[in-house]
């Protein structure tokens, strides 16, 4: 007896020493990249390098990954880290669309340096903050002490301000700015949120460094108080709803995304409000344990609700190609805002299925906006002509791509859209009809400015440099796969997740 619990307690070691490994590789190579990026992200070969990093940290995520499924939850580093099926597939996401923007931004930023845009200076400033963004994402990922958390959303909001602002113009620095202080004014909410979290945890363990990690939180959060609690949840969401895009907290994120390089805008919308809505997710698991009501949970629900109908409604007024589909992240986040507020087996299965489909298929779109920005020498609409003529495969990334986003079948997008608005049928009939005017109008808005631009007449030539399109068609294949087949992995991954997710009904 004593040899097989000598044995279980090996095999349990050797499962947290090998997630220890694989969680160390994965902060550490962007890390890396950022301070070599830092000394060499001017050079010729930089953008090599860029996706080097960007493949080793992929890598690492699979393995721990492969980790989690294998072994289960994995508490590492003194309880300070926390991998859990929550957020593993999250960090192997972000760590596979860093990978894939970094191969597209190779020729991209060849053609704005050619187009005077990008000097040395600001190439090397470009490719270290990557690298330090990615980073400062896998971070708040894994991280299991809320405060911490705090620090990692605040670190990427940092160097994302420094990535929107380097083509230094009076745009760019005028939207970093907006972008620093509105975030700014948010993460200040947030970290008001995560004081109260700790007052009221503090009450039940006493002055202990457990106060702020998560796992340690999750275990007592039937003993919290819950007037303080939820008040703890309102400033969170608040404060991280404005990395997400909430309205009326959005007015950075389309001029960030706008003024921005491509590659930026790609992260932006597909990964870092990812982790911003993540962070959410996590306060309000133990908002629902503390208060037994659904208020959180009504709470995500307006927020959402409202985000869906004014982006859209937005939608309809712009000229801009990128702020355009920047207003389409916001109308998504709202929609997966609302399904994680309606909780329950059904809308957190949506809700995680649809944050992967929209990076996926979001990033895609923002491969072929840049292209066809940099052909066009602008980012108007009404200048952009005719890309099925110029690149066929940037025309054919922008039509099926829009048409992924916009939920036609049978990509992923869809199938997402459709348990969403089921389940919203079934449990909250009086969001429906919200829900199908949202969704209409940005349909109908969205489609009618992209036909000109793909099937338009032009005289443009093509680039000199040819883009790097496997990214887009990548993740447009593998959108497409998940909304015809889920693989029994990844439905795993959903069902356990949402069951943590849980949401009072």
């Amino acid at each position: 007896m004593a040899y097989e619990d000598a044995r279980a307690g090996c095999g349990a070691g050797t499962a947290v020493g090998a997630a220890m490994s694989a969680l160390w590789f994965v902060l550490a190579f962007p890390l890396a990249g950022s301070v070599v990026l830092g000394l060499v992200g001017h050079r010729a070969y930089a953008t090599q390098v860029n996706t080097a990093f960007g493949v080793c940290t992929f890598l690492s995520a699979c393995l721990l990954t492969l980790q989690v499924i294998g072994n289960g939850p994995q508490t590492v580093w003194g309880a300070q880290f926390y991998v859990d099926p929550l957020n593993v597939f999250l960090v192997a996401l972000t760590s596979f669309v860093g990978w894939t923007t970094a191969i597209f931004s190779g020729p991209y930023m060849r053609v704005e340096q050619d187009h005077g845009k990008m000097n040395p200076k600001r190439m090397r400033l470009y490719h270290s903050m990557y690298q330090l963004f990615c980073f400062a994402m896998l971070l708040g990922l894994t991280t299991n002490n809320l405060g911490i958390l705090w620090v990692a959303m605040e670190a990427a909001t940092l160097t994302t301000v420094l990535l929107v602002s380097v083509y230094r113009t009076s745009e760019s620095l005028e939207a970093a700015w907006k972008y620093f202080i509105l975030c700014g004014v948010g993460i200040a909410q947030a970290l008001f949120g995560t004081i109260l979290l700790y007052m009221a945890a503090e009450r039940v363990l006493g002055p202990q460094n457990a106060t702020l990690l998560w796992t340690g939180l999750e275990a007592i959060k039937g003993q919290l108080d819950p007037t303080i609690v939820f008040l703890a949840f309102a400033f969170l969401l608040v404060g991280y709803g404005t990395k997400i895009g909430f309205v009326p907290l959005h007015n950075w994120l389309p001029d960030a995304h706008a003024q921005g390089p491509t590659p930026v805008s790609a992260v932006l919308s597909g990964l870092l409000l990812n982790v911003a809505m993540y962070a959410v997710l996590r306060c309000k698991v133990l908002t629902d344990g503390a208060i037994g009501t659904a208020m959180a949970g009504q709470l995500m629900m307006g927020f959402g609700l409202l985000s869906v109908v004014v982006a859209a409604f937005f939608l309809s007024r712009q000229k801009d190609v990128k702020r355009m589909f920047s207003y389409s992240s916001i109308e998504h986040m709202g929609l997966i805002t609302f399904a994680f507020g309606m909780g329950g087996p059904a809308g957190n299965f949506a809700g995680l299925l649809h944050m992967t489909v929209h990076s996926l298929v979001k990033s895609a779109i923002f491969f072929t906006v840049g292209h066809a920005a940099q052909n066009a020498r602008s980012q108007r609409m009404d200048e952009i002509r005719g890309l099925i003529q110029v690149h066929p495969s940037v025309g054919w990334g922008l039509i099926l791509g829009t048409m992924a986003i916009l939920g036609m079948p049978p990509f992923g997008v869809f199938a997402s859209e459709f348990l969403i608005l089921t389940t919203a049928m079934r449990e909250h009939p009086w969001a429906t009809p919200f829900l199908f005017i949202g969704l209409g109008v940005a349909f109908a808005s969205i489609l009618a400015r992209i036909l000109p631009m793909v099937f338009g007449q032009t005289d443009r030539k093509p680039l000199p440099h040819p883009p790097s399109l496997m990214p887009v068609f990548v993740h447009l294949a593998l959108a497409l796969l998940l909304g015809l087949y889920i693989p029994a992995f990844l439905n795993q991954w959903y069902v356990l997740a949402g069951a943590m997710l849980g949401g009072v009904r």
